[in-house]
């Protein structure tokens, strides 16, 4: 009896641990994804400040994933997870991304410009053989060195946080499997991206601080919480053990990596509609997200607000983020709710912190507090959408339902917020809708495609299927920031003349852009996603994969 009730009430038994142990791995992914769009809010000051055109900024952004897809890191940080286990990995990818990071900092920072090592950067990677045959190079000629040095920063930082975000998905199946785990997934993202709201909302403060312009200061402090994410994963290390011992069972090392593994993996067709689809919907989105701040620059018209007013203060700032940390806890916490008083009213509470927070984005009139909402309302229904298919299912026509929102989002971006930009309340009014919207649809994917993984692949390769995902999605986050580059300077040759001719300033050029070609490549990514959903539910009606079955059955 005594062993039966020790086997039975270990730390997974305990809902108030087993989440607990989500929130460290969640706070490390939020810290994480502060770092991931650390300046995509101040792209107007890298190019006013450090030379970064969008060609440029698009290279370096893309360089994040480099090494994940062209010298295959991911498939290896799959192997080492399988081998080596969840604790071991996470710890790893917290220090590579923090060494990334800093790497990344000291880039941008004054005392890298005039170095010797500037001076290396500037005559040399301006050609990689093989690499610039094939189009693929992660440098070019004529790229500042700075950029080319971030990039090196970001290609580590990337093969980091791409590998916590295998190990992450690996850890809540772990703590999760035959529970809440879609809830789990969906709860975990959404906390997660928190961090894109927080970045939008300091980096502008911390680049702008005390009315001088450094650039560095944005990304020194994503490096600071890159540190705290490292000891997040540390305390996950002990709690996971501890969890082991409980057990009596060793930590989750499968069977040694054969070839034959990677061949069970890629001869699934369901796997293959599922990594096709995560790559087309994070391709219209995470590459959007770089580039959404400037985008609502260049549409729309921003009043200078008067150094002396109230809402060009960082008090604001800090006021501003703490109203939309009650939009998050307020909204989460509603799904958990018994009581349908407290629930609705937590929901009250929720839409009026809301309505409160976009106001005080407007009166700041700036393009970063904007979109900064962005994963407001993916906060409140995730959880609601990862209940819904722990129960009832239909994960598939989930992710069909969000590329239509994600096809309606980037061409209401592409062709209706231009026309309002003479109306700066009604347009700054559509850019919140939509991106709120658009926000909503992403909440989708971890809501239904994460936990459907464990359903196409043998348990004991999970890691290496996650891993084969994370790769494939890497490709197009890798390639998109760089194309929406590309497509930005090719699409607007007077915008580009004219800065080369000093017709206009770097600070004019930045918010100038016609983003009209970009916005429709990423709608049509949403297309293709939408026609593959409807072939996956078919795949899966035909052959039974479970996809819009419940994962939690009576």
């Amino acid at each position: 009896m005594d062993t039966k009730e020790r086997i039975q009430h270990t730390l997974r038994d305990s809902a108030g641990i087993r989440w607990m142990v989500l929130l460290f791995l969640a706070f490390a992914m939020f810290c994480s994804y502060i770092f991931m769009d650390i300046l995509s809010p101040i792209k107007d000051l890298m190019q006013s400040t450090r030379g970064w055109d969008s060609t440029a900024f698009g290279t370096m952004q893309g360089s994040e994933t480099f090494l994940n897809v062209f010298v295959f890191f991911l498939i290896f940080a799959g192997i080492i997870l399988d081998k080596m286990g969840v604790r071991f990995t996470a710890v790893l990818s917290g220090a590579v991304m923090l060494v990334g990071a800093t790497i990344n900092w000291y880039a941008v920072t004054e005392a890298f410009q005039g170095s010797s090592l500037e001076a290396w950067f500037t005559n040399n990677l301006n050609y990689i053989p093989g690499f610039d045959e094939l189009g693929i190079s992660p440098f070019y000629e004529g790229m500042p060195a700075s950029a080319k040095f971030a990039a090196v920063g970001f290609m580590i930082f990337g093969c980091g946080v791409e590998m916590a975000g295998i190990t992450v998905s690996r850890g809540i199946v772990k703590w999760f499997k035959g529970r809440e785990m879609a809830l789990a997934m969906g709860s975990e993202m959404a906390l997660a991206r928190l961090g894109v709201a927080t970045c939008m909302i300091f980096s502008p403060m911390f680049a702008k601080w005390g009315g001088v312009i450094d650039v560095s200061r944005s990304v020194a402090f994503g490096v600071l919480l890159l540190l705290i994410a490292l000891i997040m994963f540390i305390v996950y290390f002990f709690m996971d053990k501890k969890l082991d011992a409980q057990t009596g069972e060793a930590e989750e090392k499968d069977d040694p990596f054969k070839l034959r593994d990677l061949g069970q993996i890629l001869s699934s067709s369901g796997f293959w509609l599922v990594a096709l689809l995560c790559v087309l919907y994070y391709s219209a989105i995470f590459p959007f997200q770089k580039y959404a701040v400037n985008m609502l620059q260049c549409n729309l018209v921003f009043t200078e607000v008067p150094e002396d007013s109230f809402w060009a203060t960082n008090t604001v700032t800090v006021i501003q983020y703490v109203i939309m940390l009650v939009v998050a806890a307020a909204a989460f916490t509603s799904n958990f709710m018994k009581r349908a008083n407290l629930k609705y009213g937590l929901l009250v509470l929720a839409g009026v912190a809301l309505v409160v927070f976009c106001y005080m984005g407007y009166m700041r009139q700036s393009a970063e507090t904007v979109f900064a909402v962005f994963p407001l309302l993916a906060v409140g229904i995730t959880p609601i959408l990862g209940n819904y298919v722990d129960h009832k299912g239909k994960a598939a026509s989930m992710l069909v339902l969000g590329s239509v929102l994600l096809v309606f989002c980037h061409l209401t971006f592409a062709f209706v917020l231009p026309g309002l930009e003479g109306s700066p309340v009604w347009g700054i009014l559509v850019a919140y809708l939509t991106i709120l919207v658009l926000g909503a649809s992403f909440s989708l994917v971890p809501a239904s495609l994460w936990p459907s993984v464990p359903k196409l692949v043998d348990a004991k390769i999970i890691g290496s299927a996650y891993a084969l995902i994370f790769w494939i999605q890497n490709i197009g986050l890798w390639l998109f920031p760089l194309l929406i580059g590309k497509v930005l300077d090719k699409t607007n040759p007077q915008l580009v003349a004219d800065l080369e001719n000093g017709l206009i300033t770097p600070e004019q050029a930045a918010v100038s852009y016609d983003y009209t070609a970009p916005l429709v490549m990423l709608a049509c990514l949403g297309v293709a996603a939408l026609v593959l959903g409807f072939v996956l539910k078919v795949v899966d009606r035909k052959k039974g994969l479970g996809l819009e079955e419940p994962n939690i059955k009576d």
